[in-house]
Formats: structure tokens, C-alpha cells, sequence
């Protein structure tokens, strides 16, 4: 599905967008109060449909039938939706919409960003598109409350942020989730990983291993999360904390847990740190922690290491041995008096497996490393790396080129995974598997 315009060329933007709001404010001053709060979008489409006849005639303005439909459209937008983002909130190749002020808006799609004709009339059009979103949500944007980050009812998250902060208007992005889940099978075919990978990685689940999936934003971290648990017992209790609920567990025994911001008084906040203590009063087999952002990274290290094994969370990082350092530093948030190396001893101790995301420059989503930890010096986390991608280059079309390998290392884990009934092949740990260019 493409991008449906918008505006017309530049040189009739301006006065597209006075007919638009001219039938607008016309529907609008023809329906009481009654009438407007019992608005549906079937029923007002022929009231817009009347309007916009009566304009073409009395204002001479020349216009198709397909400019007439599309304009009635624009004006449903308006009125029931989020107006020009409407169109591309329908495109289901679209990942993410980014809107830079009033006439810049990007779209991601297939982990490339683009540059739309999509825009608005102006920054005051923005800011009322950002007012009807957090409205709709009970949340508030103001100049005292500059910064909205929330979800929207079909899971997308939201982040806005209004002037003074952004000195170029309202900004507005949306990260939006497919309403398909992507299966193991989907992963192997967009070549996120191997056969021999997802194995490995479903019998460390299996065998309750301690897990921290790291990567950068957009990386694949919320979908690795979500395939993980696929592999986890229906038998067990799951309990997932998220600051923005984004997780699609397909478990059957779930507690989905969100956090809540203060409220306008300033009061009321529940932090990820407040669910996890809570958490674990609830007799949880495993915890998931959406993202660790904060000082709740200690607590969740302390469930790891009491009894919660088959725990997992994401962190945003550069790479696996730097997720360590991240989490280090988080849990100096919690609590400045824990000496570094027990922390590091507690993450050794609490943390089995490291799985690194990354999106490449060429916009696929690849599996980096998968690695074991192997211990802690008093200055550092040692860590083990079982698979890697290893980049050869560059295709001509763009495509990066190189191959999985395992590293012929054999995980200290394997002991344990046999004690679960688990056997995996020795070929497993020799494996190569060209990236294709497709």
C-alpha cells in the first residue's frame, strides 16, 4: 500500500489545505453539540459529501470526483483521526512516522527512513494532532509538561515534544508494531539468524537460563524478546514490566505490568523498579523486563540470583560486553554504595546468556553474537562468544554480505542443558552459513 498524498504540488498546498478547513469548520457549525458527541464516521460522511458540493458551486472551485473523494477522506481524518498521519497510520510497511516540524515527515520501511509529501498546514495543525493523541490517552502537553512518551490503543508508542524543548515546532514520532507477530520462521527467512542459533537459544530458554538481549534502538530487541518466550513452558507463571507496553507474549499464563507516570500534580508515579519489587510478591516462575533503563537493573539482577532463573530482559547497548557496563551503571543508580566488583560478581552470577541485535546499514535486522558468560574479573565482565556474524563487504545492490559462523567454542552451559534433557549436536558449534543476496 503507498503513501496516499496529502497535498497537491506546492503551488496549490496552501489552498488545498483553506478548502479543507473551510468544510471543516462549515461540519461543524452545522451539527449541535448532541450531534457532535455522537459523531460516527459513516454518518458524517455524506454530511461532508453535501459540504463539499455546496463549496464547489459556490466557491467555483474546479474538482474530480477523485479529488472530491479523496478531500472527503481528509476531512474524516480530521474529525475521527490523527488527520495527515491517518494515511500512513493504514500503511502496514511502515514501521515508524517522524514528524520534524509541520512540512518534514519521514516514514521508516524496511529499516530504511524516507522522506514523504505528507505535511501539515501548520505548527499549529501539529500541536492539535499531539493535544488529540495525549487526550485520548489521559495524558497532558503543556509548558510545564513538554515531553510525552505513551502508547497508543494499537500499541504504537509515541514520543512529542513541544517548544521550548524543540526550537523548530511540535515533533511528533511513532514507533508502530506489527499486527503480525513475526514467527521463528519469518526470523530464518529474513535471515536474522540461524537454524543452529535459534536451537541453541531455545535450549538455554528451555533450560532456564538467565538471558539479557542488547542492541540499539530499532534493532530487533523487543522482537527477539517476544520469540524467546516462545520457548518458555506453558506450564510456567510469566511476569512482564514495561515502561510502554510492547511485548506480545503468546503464553498463556501472563501479567502484563506498565508503569505510570506522575500525574499533573506531580504525584503518583509507579516506576519498572516499584513493578519489579511488587513482582516478585506475586509468586512470578520468570520475570521480563521490557527494556532495564534504571535502577530497577538491580533488583532484577537480585531475582536472577534468588530463584527466578529463566529471567530475561533487553538493554540498549553497542554490543553485548558493553550491556554490562550499561547495567553497571545502572545499578550505581540504585545504589551508590555497592562496591564495583560485587556488582560485577552479581551480574557473572546472575546472567547466563548475552545476545546481541543489530541493524545493519543496509535496514535488515541481524543476530550479531550470541555469547556465554564466563566469569568476572575485578574490572570487567568476561564474556564467551558461541555464534557471530562476520561481514565480508558490501553487494552491489547494497545488501551486506557475510556469513554466520560458531566459533567452535563449547558453552559451559551445555552441562546444564543435558541435566534438562536437552542434547544438541557438536556439529551445531561448527556451523557457517552464508548471508545471501537477496
Amino acid at each position: 500500500m503507498g503513501i496516499r498524498p496529502t497535498v497537491r504540488p506546492a503551488s496549490g498546498a496552501d489552498r488545498w489545505f483553506s478548502i479543507k478547513s473551510q468544510i471543516h469548520l462549515r461540519l461543524l457549525n452545522s451539527l449541535t453539540p448532541d450531534q457532535l458527541r455522537a459523531l460516527n464516521k459513516e454518518g458524517v460522511r455524506d454530511q461532508i459529501g453535501l459540504v463539499v458540493e455546496r463549496l464547489v458551486v459556490e466557491e467555483g472551485v474546479p474538482m474530480t470526483l477523485a479529488e472530491r473523494e479523496r478531500l472527503i477522506e481528509e476531512v474524516l481524518d480530521e474529525v475521527f483521526g490523527l488527520g495527515p498521519l491517518e494515511s500512513l497510520l493504514k500503511d502496514p510497511t511502515v514501521s515508524d512516522i517522524l514528524v520534524n516540524g509541520y512540512d518534514n515527515v519521514y516514514v521508516e520501511r524496511a529499516g530504511r527512513l524516507m522522506e514523504t509529501n505528507v505535511r501539515f498546514k501548520d505548527q499549529a495543525h501539529v500541536r492539535l494532532i499531539i493535544d488529540r493523541i495525549v487526550s485520548n490517552i489521559g495524558r497532558r502537553i503543556d509548558d510545564s509538561s513538554p515531553i510525552v512518551d505513551a502508547r497508543l490503543t494499537d500499541g504504537s508508542r509515541v514520543c512529542a515534544v513541544i517548544p521550548p524543548l524543540s526550537l523548530i515546532g511540535p515533533v511528533l514520532s511513532i514507533r508502530r508494531f506489527g499486527k503480525k507477530l513475526l514467527s521463528t520462521d519469518d526470523l530464518l527467512r529474513n535471515e536474522t539468524l540461524t537454524t543452529g542459533m535459534l536451537d541453541f537459544l531455545s535450549a538455554c530458554v528451555e533450560a532456564r537460563l538467565n538471558v539479557v538481549i542488547s542492541g540499539g534502538s530499532g534493532s530487533g530487541k523487543t522482537t527477539m524478546l517476544n520469540t524467546l518466550t516462545r520457548f518458555v513452558p506453558e506450564i510456567e507463571r510469566l511476569i512482564s514490566i514495561e515502561d510502554t507496553a510492547e511485548l506480545q507474549i503468546q503464553q498463556p499464563h501472563v501479567v502484563r505490568l506498565e508503569t505510570r507516570p506522575m500525574n499533573i500534580e506531580g504525584a503518583g508515579a509507579i516506576t519498572q523498579r516499584d513493578l519489579v519489587i511488587n513482582a516478585l510478591r506475586m509468586r512470578p516462575d520468570r520475570i521480563l523486563i521490557g527494556e532495564c533503563r534504571g535502577p530497577e537493573a538491580l533488583d532484577m539482577l537480585q531475582a536472577m540470583n534468588t530463584g527466578h532463573d529463566g529471567s530475561m530482559t533487553t538493554v540498549h547497548a553497542n554490543s553485548g560486553r558493553d550491556a554490562f557496563a550499561r547495567i553497571e551503571t545502572m545499578v550505581m543508580m540504585a545504589s551508590q554504595f555497592i562496591p564495583d566488583h560485587v556488582v560485577r560478581q552479581m551480574m557473572a552470577s546472575a546472567v547466563q546468556i548475552v545476545v546481541h541485535c543489530a541493524r545493519l546499514n543496509d535496514g535488515s535486522r541481524k543476530m550479531i553474537e550470541i555469547s556465554e558468560v564466563a566469569g568476572a574479573r575485578r574490572d570487567s565482565i568476561e564474556t564467551q562468544p558461541v555464534f557471530e556474524l562476520e561481514r565480508s563487504g558490501i553487494s552491489a545492490r547494497g545488501k551486506v554480505l557475510g556469513r554466520f559462523r560458531a566459533t567452535g567454542y563449547q558453552p559451559v552451559c551445555m552441562e546444564r542443558l543435558r541435566g534438562y534433557g536437552i542434547k544438541l549436536p557438536d556439529s551445531l558449534f561448527r556451523e557457517e552459513v552464508e548471508v545471501k543476496d537477496k
